[in-house]
Order: structure tokens, then C-alpha cells, then sequence
């Protein structure tokens, strides 16, 4: 599958059926994914579970933050049952708790706010320097350079640009750790207006959702020098908060760090800047690491 069509999946796996209403509680079912992995990407399904809440808010409320809990490893050969709960509505507000399932078992649990803007106090921390995505290789073109070997196309929604060394170079060279990444982003196409959701907004934000997930656990890889051979992970917790629009289609600068990683658990912070520097939004993720003996000490 090239990346145009896989892009064009996506928007059809986020254009949810609804299904019956009972009282302060809806339900929409979602497509299951195309990609046969198992489990299935945890983006996949917090972009889907966002799609279900933002379904069920007035217009002119934007989705401000997204808290996210990986409760057990979904399969792909199965559609999930979104439960979307209104919390809260008010005229400045509105909350929504969504528990996903699948096959009667409960595999996702979100938490989303939605804020009407409002004028107030504003400031936000520079963006950080950072060479620009168009002059740096693609990520197939970084794996077939670690691994002397063509890498064909992933087929994947997404275009990703890591600005510094990858786990693979870390893992071959200790030297190259760190405990900050870079890496730019963006949909693979140019989104058409509202596509795949009914508020454009909302749309960017599941995308956002959805394409920052697959990069930050290799934060704390980085900082050891474990590649993803010698390791495998799923996100346990993941946190979005959105503080001005952007595009998903447009680069988006994702500037990583890893403060901790204790007990299996890597815990990775990360903000979000537009290219003309305007910080949109910031992360958290915690994720579950094994990783395989012999690995994992660099730093």
C-alpha cells in the first residue's frame, strides 16, 4: 500500500458508525485496522476514541487535552465499540469519557475536555533549533543507511524525519545517545477540508493523535542504545494537550526528551511546535519496555 491510500484509510477508519443512544451515553462503532499487527498501534485507537467524543460536542469547542489508558492489547481482526459519556457540558466546557471495547472486553479508556477559546494571559517557550524536514532523509532512507540494505516503502500515513540518531545507530555506536529526540511530522498528503470528521479541527486532532504516538518511545531507546530488535514496547498512558490550531498535513516538529525509565516503564516528554514556531501542543507518554539480556546500559 503506498502512503497516499494508506492516508486515505485512515480518514476512513476516523468516519465512525454511529450506533443507539441511551440517555448521556452514545455509541459508535469504529472500523478495525487495515494492518494486521498485533496489537494493534495504541494511535489507532485513541484517534478513533477522540473521533467518538468530538462526535457528541457543539460546535465552536475545541479539543483541548486527551488522557489516554491502554488497559489491555487490542487484535485487529475486530472492530471497537466506542462508549462515548458526557461528563460535563456547560457553555465554556464539555468532557467526555469514552471506554472503547472490543468483543465485549473493555481494551481503551479516554478522558477528553473541549474549550471554547477565550482572550487571556498568553506566552509559550521558543522553539527549539532544528534543521528543516525537506533537507534531511526519510525514515526508510535512515533504515536502509543502518542497515546497508534498500528498505522498501512502509506504506505508512505518515511521513517522519528524526533530525539526530535513531536507536539502530545508537545501538551500534553508545556514543550517539541522548536523552532528547527530534523529529518532524506530518500526514503523508494534503488533507481535504473536514475529511474523515465532521469539525476540521477535530480531524487534526485525531490525526495529531494518531502520528505522534509512533515515535516517542523511541526516546528512551535512544538514551540506551537498544534498538528495537533487542526490545518491544506498548504505550500504558498517553497525554495530549493542544494549545493552538494547526494542521496535521503541515510539518510538525516533535521535540522528545525522556526524564525516567524505572520498573519496565520509560516515561517521555514532548512538545509540538508548527515550523513558524508555534508551540501546539505538548505530550506525555509512559510505556511499557522489555527489553532482552545483554542490552539497555549506555546511559
Amino acid at each position: 500500500m503506498d502512503q497516499q491510500s494508506a492516508l486515505l484509510d485512515l480518514l476512513g477508519l476516523l468516519d465512525l458508525d454511529p450506533l443507539h443512544d441511551r440517555g448521556e451515553r452514545e455509541y459508535f462503532r469504529g472500523p478495525a485496522p487495515l494492518e494486521r499487527s498485533a496489537p494493534v498501534y495504541g494511535g489507532h485507537v485513541a484517534a478513533q476514541a477522540l473521533a467518538a467524543a468530538g462526535r457528541t460536542v457543539s460546535d465552536g469547542l475545541a479539543v483541548h487535552s486527551v488522557h489516554a489508558s491502554f488497559t489491555r492489547p487490542a487484535v485487529p481482526d475486530a472492530p471497537f465499540e466506542h462508549r462515548v459519556e458526557s461528563v460535563k457540558d456547560s457553555r465554556a466546557f464539555a468532557t467526555r469519557r469514552v471506554c472503547t471495547s472490543q468483543r465485549g472486553r473493555e481494551v481503551f479508556a479516554l478522558t477528553s475536555s473541549f474549550h471554547r477559546p477565550e482572550p487571556g494571559l498568553a506566552h509559550q517557550a521558543p522553539m527549539p533549533p532544528a534543521p528543516a524536514p525537506e533537507g534531511l532523509p526519510t525514515y526508510e532512507e535512515r533504515l536502509a543507511k543502518a542497515f546497508g540494505a534498500p528498505v522498501a516503502p512502509l506504506g505508512k500515513p505518515y511521513d517522519q524525519r528524526f533530525v539526530g540518531p535513531l536507536s539502530f545507530d545508537v545501538e551500534k555506536d553508545p556514543a550517539l545517545a541522548s536523552a532528547r529526540t527530534q523529529v518532524w511530522l506530518r500526514t503523508k498528503g494534503e488533507l481535504p477540508p473536514g475529511a474523515g470528521c465532521d469539525r476540521e479541527q477535530l480531524l487534526h486532532a485525531c490525526l495529531l493523535v494518531y502520528i505522534c504516538d509512533v515515535t516517542m518511545l523511541e526516546t528512551v531507546l535512544v538514551r540506551h542504545g537498544v534498538s528495537w530488535f533487542h526490545a518491544s514496547g506498548r504505550s500504558i498512558d498517553y497525554t495530549v494537550w493542544i494549545h493552538h490550531p494547526f494542521r496535521a498535513d503541515d510539518w510538525l516538529l516533535c521535540d522528545h526528551e525522556s526524564p525516567v525509565a524505572a520498573g519496565g516503564r520509560g516515561l517521555v516528554l514532548g512538545r509540538v511546535f508548527t515550523r513558524d514556531g508555534i508551540l501546539a501542543a505538548t505530550l506525555a507518554q509512559e510505556g511499557l519496555l522489555r527489553v532482552s539480556g545483554g542490552h539497555g546500559q549506555v546511559g
